[in-house]
């Protein structure tokens, strides 16, 4: 407690607004964290935070946990209650919304749910929850909720994690009907099956907008309608790539346009880059895999074997820029519909206790493979280029 105090107010004189948080506090004694909160409140805590760190409580005992401690702390109507839930046993929405209930006003969460372990409490999911069932949870935010689409989207491609198509709200089947009296009722009335309406969201139904005959000035204006801003050099990088794209591909979705715009952004300043990669396969091996790279403007070409076309590419890679990290995650899922769809590959590479994800999209898995592998690798040789300038610049 004491020590509490003392970190409140030296950081009291520095700033007005203060956070507080009780680690584990959902499993902490009811009695001691009355004494500290009250006791940090008065030592000029705005915010007081009490996590469900481990996942552990359930709705009903969060909402009673909540409404006896700020019943019991005499000073709690000097600062706001937030909650922080962990979704181990897969209930940290549902925990948020009960916190709420519970007389808190502050919800820590995150987008798309992603945190350590099983993650934390999904934005887009309480914040949905709150809007469709306002009856429920007479409260408000001020969340425009038709950006909730296009975040999640942001938010999967800077951290490399896809979201799983079943997910709540921003999932790709979120709003999918497949059985056949769901597709009749929503088809005569959309509320029979959908409680709430895809644009709510700001989803938009896929359309076929772009093809090799589009113009720079169409590709300008899509872009913009998807909320993408680039500059002029990544516009024409992103330009060619589309021109490039369509001449191999049929039909071009939205999706499409987000996962080339999303890797040009991603690899604008890559120092390796894949030139070209030619790959034999097949049912009788070796497979086999010729790569050329331009390595800091230094084109190197190899070829590898491999238990496998992708082992072969990444032995390719290994072989071009000799490294130590290991493949933690390798995931491959389509863009779109159809044999021709792009396939969207996640790689996770580890070296020295440090993870690095980066995923990629082309109509060809393997090249795919091998661009989602170089921009986690990329990742992995800037962060060791930064510590070197530090740790010089330190001596």
């Amino acid at each position: 407690i004491e020590t509490s105090v003392a970190m409140v107010a030296r950081a009291r004189n520095q700033i007005d607004d203060v956070e507080w948080s009780a680690e584990d506090g959902t499993r902490s004694e009811m009695d001691y964290l009355c004494r500290i909160v009250e006791a940090v409140i008065k030592a000029g805590a705005t915010t007081v935070n009490i996590p469900d760190t481990v996942g552990y409580t359930v709705p009903e005992e969060y909402t009673h946990f909540m409404k006896t401690l700020i019943e019991r702390v005499p000073n709690s109507d000097k600062a706001v209650f937030s909650v922080h839930c962990h979704n181990d046993l897969g209930m940290a929405v549902a925990n948020s919304l009960a916190g709420i209930v519970g007389g808190a006003r502050q919800v820590e969460c995150t987008i798309n749910g992603i945190g350590e372990r099983a993650g934390n409490a999904a934005l887009e999911e309480i914040v949905m929850a709150i809007n469709v069932r306002n009856d429920k949870f007479p409260y408000w935010n001020r969340i425009d909720t038709t950006q909730l689409t296009r975040a999640s989207k942001v938010v999967s491609a800077a951290t490399s994690f896809p979201v799983q198509y079943n997910k709540a709200i921003v999932g790709r089947n979120a709003f999918a009907h497949e059985s056949g009296i769901h597709q009749d009722g929503v088809l005569k009335d959309a509320s029979t099956y959908e409680i709430m309406r895809p644009e709510m969201v700001g989803l938009k139904q896929s359309s076929l907008v772009l093809g090799k005959h589009s113009g720079r000035h169409a590709f300008v204006h899509k872009l913009e309608e998807m909320g993408y801003k680039l500059g002029p050099n990544q516009l024409e990088d992103a330009f060619t790539r589309m021109k490039a794209l369509a001449d191999r591909k049929k039909d071009i979705y939205d999706e499409d346009i987000e996962a080339l715009v999303d890797e040009e952004m991603a690899a604008s300043h890559d120092r390796i880059k894949l030139t070209s990669l030619t790959v034999i396969a097949g049912t009788h091996g070796p497979q086999r895999a010729t790569m050329k790279l331009d390595v800091d403007g230094q084109i190197k070409i190899e070829e590898a074997e491999g238990n496998g076309p992708v082992d072969a590419v990444f032995n390719c890679i290994k072989r071009l820029v000799p490294h130590e990290a290991k493949l933690e995650l390798y995931q491959v899922h389509a863009v779109t519909e159809g044999t021709d769809a792009q396939a969207e590959v996640s790689v996770r590479l580890s070296q020295e206790g440090r993870s690095m994800t980066a995923r990629a999209a082309d109509p060809d898995t393997l090249v795919a493979s091998a661009k989602a592998y170089l921009g986690a690798l990329n990742k992995i040789v800037m962060k060791r280029q930064r510590d070197t300038v530090t740790t010089a610049a330190a001596s």
